[in-house]
């Protein structure tokens, strides 16, 4: 019996020390990563694949996505890629050339300018501004013209009974209308109302407006501006004037107008034969006689002459053969 009882005790000693030599064993293999068994929730074994030396990702199938290799704006025409938006986003087309609704055309010769009703065209010194083109110079008080201070030189231009006298020869350039300025307006040039500036001066019973260098008579519904009367007397006159030489005294020649000081007054006067003047307002015309073509105001002509280079206009003696 005790030889059976030391066998038994030696048999469960040699179990034991078996079964702890096993776990330790499983333990150190699943600690270090080898090909021991390793036990998931669920109670199947499976076996740890050892890693390679380079780990790649696994490849992630997902849709493609392409974007356009560049993106270019539609041209003027609307031609080209258009550029396209999120679906969330609108697309919009923005041609290169906007057409906007007020359209402003402007040539480096001509303008053509609306301002208020009344249109400008300047094609250089050319100027039309609602003018009323049935208004001429036709008081002879207007367009009487002084004698020369001096006797003349050269002989007349004669042709169709009368003799056409000037201290310098013909020498043609176009009729072309000076331009004085904003405030200036041509003979015939209709407004509603006056500034405050405006005076009124009386000649011969009759009132004008005076304003500015130029003058007005009323009209229906407004004032329009005329030819400025001989006689009439103002205390200033525009900044602009020129002075002109007649032979004897000096003018100032504004518009189209001539005057002269009279004390601490400017005076309207006739042009004096001979006067040569370097620009002419709107309301001439352009006229042939003969061989000479003449800018005529009223019953006064000017003739197309070369001072010094320059292309200038003197008045003209006109006389009728006896």
């Amino acid at each position: 019996m005790k030889n059976i009882s030391k066998t038994v005790k030696k048999s469960a000693l040699a179990c034991l020390i078996g079964t702890l030599f096993f776990f330790s064993i499983d333990s150190l293999a699943q600690r270090h990563g080898g090909g021991g068994a390793h036990r998931p929730a669920g109670g199947a074994t499976h076996t740890r694949q050892a890693r390679p030396g380079t780990q790649s990702r696994p490849h992630v199938n997902k849709p493609a996505t392409t974007r356009p290799a560049a993106t270019t704006r539609p041209g003027a025409n609307n031609s080209g890629t258009k550029v396209t938006r999120p679906a969330n986003k609108s697309n919009t087309n923005r041609a290169a050339t906007t057409n906007r609704k007020n359209t402003v055309n402007r040539n480096s010769g001509n303008r053509n300018t609306n301002i208020s009703g009344n249109t400008v065209n300047r094609n250089r010194n050319n100027v039309n501004i609602n003018v009323n083109n049935s208004v001429h110079v036709r008081n002879n008080r207007n367009t009487y013209v002084r004698p020369a201070p001096r006797p003349y030189v050269r002989p007349p231009y004669v042709y169709g009974g009368y003799r056409y006298n000037t201290f310098h020869p013909y020498y043609y350039h176009p009729y072309r209308p000076y331009y004085w300025g904003p405030v200036w307006h041509p003979w015939g040039f209709f407004v509603a109302t006056l500034a405050v500036t405006a005076i009124v001066v009386s000649v011969e019973s009759q009132q004008y407006h005076y304003d500015q260098g130029v003058w007005y008579t009323s009209s229906s519904g407004g004032y329009t501006a005329v030819p400025a009367p001989v006689g009439g007397t103002v205390n200033n006159i525009p900044s602009g004037a020129q002075t002109v030489n007649t032979g004897t005294v000096n003018n100032y020649y504004y518009g189209g107008t001539y005057y002269e000081k009279d004390g601490t007054n400017y005076k309207v006067v006739a042009p004096t034969a001979g006067t040569i003047v370097e620009s002419l307002p709107e309301g001439g015309e352009e006229v042939t006689i003969g061989n000479v073509k003449y800018i005529k105001f009223g019953e006064t002509y000017y003739q197309p002459v070369q001072v010094d280079g320059k292309d200038k206009y003197e008045v003209v003696s006109v006389e009728k053969e006896s």
